[in-house]
C-alpha cells in the first residue's frame, strides 16, 4: 500500500439505500406488467411494472448467494429504473468513489470476515460498513475515475443496445417463422 493512502472501512466510502426496498411476492409480481427490472441478492429475477430506483447503483447480496468461491462478493452493476428486493444492499460511491471504482474494488476485496450465518450466508449492514479498505487519496482517486468511466460508459451502451436488439428478435422473429412478415417484406429499396 502506499504510504500515502489511509486505512478506513466501507462506510467511509459508500452511500446505502437499504432503507428504500420493498420486496414484491411473487403473486405481486404476476399481475404486474413488465416493464422494470427487478433485482434479488445475486441477479435479475423479474420484471415489475413500477420502480424505486433511477441511476447507477451497485448491489451487493446480503443474504443467500452473497459470495463466490474465491470468498469476493456477489455484485450487480445495475442501471435506468429498477425495483430491488430486500436480499441485496444498494450501493453508491461518495467521498471520491463513484459507482464504478466501488465496483473495481470490491471485485477485488474478499469479504469471507464479514459474512455471518451457518445455514443461510448473510452481510448485514454493520459488517459491511465495517469492513475495511484502503482509500487513495482523492488526486489519484480522481485520475482512476477518468480512466474507468468512459469504459464503463461503453458497458452501459453495449448491454442497452444488446437489450433493444433481443426485443427487436423476439418481435420479428416469431412473425418470420409464421410468414406473417417475410424478409422481402422488410428489404431496403
Amino acid at each position: 500500500m502506499p504510504k500515502d493512502w489511509d486505512k478506513g472501512c466501507l462506510d467511509d466510502i459508500i452511500e446505502l439505500f437499504d432503507s428504500k426496498r420493498i420486496p414484491l411476492s411473487s403473486n405481486q409480481r404476476e399481475k404486474m406488467e413488465k416493464f422494470f427490472p427487478y433485482y434479488g441478492a445475486a441477479t435479475l429475477m423479474d420484471y415489475v411494472d413500477d420502480y424505486l430506483f433511477d441511476g447507477i447503483y451497485l448491489l451487493l447480496g446480503e443474504d443467500g448467494t452473497v459470495i463466490d468461491d474465491s470468498g469476493f462478493p456477489i455484485l450487480q452493476y445495475v442501471w435506468g429504473k429498477f425495483w430491488v428486493n430486500n436480499h441485496a444492499h444498494i450501493i453508491q460511491g461518495r467521498n471520491g468513489f463513484t459507482v464504478e471504482s466501488l465496483y473495481c474494488l470490491l471485485k477485488q476485496t474478499s469479504i469471507t470476515s464479514i459474512v455471518t450465518g451457518a445455514v443461510q450466508p448473510k452481510i448485514n449492514q454493520a459488517n459491511l460498513k465495517a469492513l475495511e479498505v484502503y482509500i487513495p487519496k482523492t488526486d489519484i482517486l480522481a485520475q482512476y475515475n477518468e480512466v474507468i468511466t468512459p469504459m464503463f460508459d461503453q458497458i452501459r451502451k453495449n448491454s442497452d443496445e444488446n437489450r433493444t436488439l433481443a426485443i427487436l428478435r423476439d418481435t420479428l422473429l416469431p412473425r418470420l417463422m409464421s410468414g406473417e412478415l417475410s424478409i422481402a417484406d422488410s428489404s431496403v429499396k
